[in-house]
């Protein structure tokens, strides 16, 4: 998959999940529940313990299947490469770093830098990124993603923190291409209770599919 059909995925998809944890059990465990929920589109942040390592064994345990596996939380091109190397097919920052979006267009990688202001935008659609990360989203909140777009409609903006079901059509309403959602989703895992994930990451799946829908 090149990174346009990435980019294409996650706008179809609409959600992106962001795996933390405290082990490399957790986390597989935890993307597992998430695919049997309906999630394709899964984040392995460099905060959990050999992330390269998980993202290496998902990429192999689902090759050939719609999983999509990116690394997040990436906040340098020395990390970038690494998560690259390991098989990542998207790289995601809560930050803007140029050098990491020159890398990421470098070896033809999908780049989505974080910004929260307009002058980080600008810079990051000047660096050559296609989408750029809202964040923190509970911050932002989606009337000042609204706001962002007004001078700049040609954002593709997936705001992540704070996304919820509860919120989630007002994201896709402000101009929202997709979300990034986190911990209401995988907050089970800490628990050892999967089985909620599974049905979490299910009813945040059918929800975003009934918005596009219209």
């Amino acid at each position: 998959m090149d990174k346009f059909e990435v980019f294409s995925a996650i706008k179809k998809e609409g959600v992106v999940v962001v795996i933390r944890g405290d082990s490399v059990e957790q986390a597989m465990q935890t993307v597992d529940a998430c695919y049997k929920g309906g999630i394709k589109m899964i984040e392995v942040t460099f905060t959990v313990p050999h992330a390269d390592m998980i993202i290496s064994s998902l990429c192999e345990k689902y090759k050939g299947t719609d999983m999509v596996v990116g690394a997040g939380s990436v906040l340098d091109p020395e990390t970038a490469r690494a998560a690259i190397l390991a098989g990542a097919q998207f790289i995601f920052s809560p930050s803007f770093n140029e050098d990491t979006v020159r890398l990421c267009n470098r070896y033809a990688v999908a780049v989505v830098p974080g910004i929260f202001s307009p002058t980080e935008a600008v810079k990051a659609l000047e660096a050559g990124a296609n989408f750029v990360k809202l964040f923190p989203g509970d911050v932002a909140t989606p009337a000042g993603l609204k706001a962002l777009r007004g001078p700049l409609p040609q954002l593709q903006i997936m705001p992540t923190g704070g996304v919820s079901l509860a919120n989630v059509e007002d994201w896709f309403k402000a101009g929202a291409v997709a979300v990034g959602a986190g911990s209401f989703v995988t907050k089970g895992a800490k628990k050892g209770d999967y089985k909620e994930v599974e049905d979490t990451a299910r009813q945040l799946v059918e929800k975003v599919r009934n918005i596009k829908r219209g």
